[in-house]
């Protein structure tokens, strides 16, 4: 995303038909830009279809008639390869998912929600990879581009509360002396509010997408000021993330002491949440550079992963009663 390289490949699961993508425009035949145009073309139509059949007529026409999809791409040999880099990357992802499966069933009789949350992810990723293709046919259209992003998310969430499961199954719940329920529940409102920021985010990524291919990737101190009201949304977003993360960090050590999981997710979710800002005033006062963008996405998917965590955490923890 930070490198623009989302149709660096302009067919899937191949790279310009090829399993190893070529090195050079030399190397395609001349009419290869009318060719994966009119091939996303076929794939929307079957999309729409299918969009129409489960009663969304509406995105089925936004598809159709989306004058992007018409925009043939140029071949970038380091675009292609960053793309390529990035579907290897999600094909060892679905390998180690189908792994940890097969790993699983040895839990079949002790703990089968083990087993069903990784068939369950397993699932997941591939129709992840399934919508990976939409998102290229479609040239990177925002909303399937958003909902790419939030199934990244999910798959990420069932990991991690795999991973809590298993390692706490044969564990009795912490106690502790201090009341959690505002906790608990505060931790919630945060995980919502860092969800809803991941996906405002998004739309803010989108519409800098936009205009860097309306000035064909110039004027790029120029950007922000451009994308308009979402990124004063996200911007606003921010500073509430910020305050709900303050008040829960106060929350864990206010109830929690010495090495207590809890406090150490705590004190990586203040070390993830200030690398967190200073990508950010970097995007917004330093013209974008593509490091900050690469760190500042991923650093919102920890911040959310280890809130995540902490929660579980904490909702596995009892007061005490006398």
């Amino acid at each position: 995303r930070s490198t623009g390289s989302g149709m660096g490949c302009p067919d899937w699961p191949k790279c310009f038909d090829q399993y190893v993508p070529p090195t050079s425009a030399s190397q395609l035949p001349s009419d290869y830009k009318e060719k994966y145009v009119a091939e996303r073309v076929a794939k929307n139509e079957r999309f729409a279809k299918t969009l129409e059949r489960m009663g969304k007529a509406h995105l089925a026409d936004s598809i159709r008639h989306d004058p992007s999809i018409l925009l043939p791409e140029t071949f970038n040999v380091a675009k292609t390869w960053t793309e390529y880099l990035n579907r290897l990357m999600g094909a060892l992802t679905g390998f180690l998912l189908l792994i940890l499966t097969v790993y699983s069933f040895a839990y079949r009789k002790t703990a089968r929600r083990i087993v069903v949350l990784s068939i369950l992810n397993l699932l997941v990723v591939g129709y992840q990879g399934w919508l990976g293709s939409i998102v290229v046919s479609t040239n990177l259209m925002p909303w399937i581009v958003t909902v790419h992003m939030l199934l990244a998310v999910l798959i990420i969430c069932i990991l991690i509360y795999t991973y809590h499961y298993a390692k706490h199954l044969h564990k009795e719940n912490s106690v502790i002396m201090a009341k959690l329920p505002w906790l608990k529940g505060f931790l919630l409102l945060t995980l919502l509010t860092s969800l809803i920021q991941i996906v405002v985010g998004t739309e803010v990524r989108e519409a800098i997408d936009v205009i860097s291919k309306d000035l064909a990737g110039a004027a790029r101190n120029s950007w922000i000021a451009k994308a308009g009201s979402i990124f004063i949304e996200h911007r606003n977003l921010a500073i509430l993330v910020l305050v709900f993360n303050i008040v829960v960090y106060k929350m864990v050590k206010d109830r929690f002491n010495g090495k207590a999981e809890p406090l150490k997710m705590a004190n990586w979710i203040a070390l993830t949440l200030f690398v967190q800002l200073l990508s950010g005033f970097a995007l917004a006062y330093l013209s974008l550079p593509p490091v900050a963008q690469a760190v500042h996405i991923l650093f919102a998917v920890l911040l959310f992963g280890i809130q995540y965590y902490l929660y579980l955490l904490v909702y596995r923890t009892s007061t005490y009663k006398q």
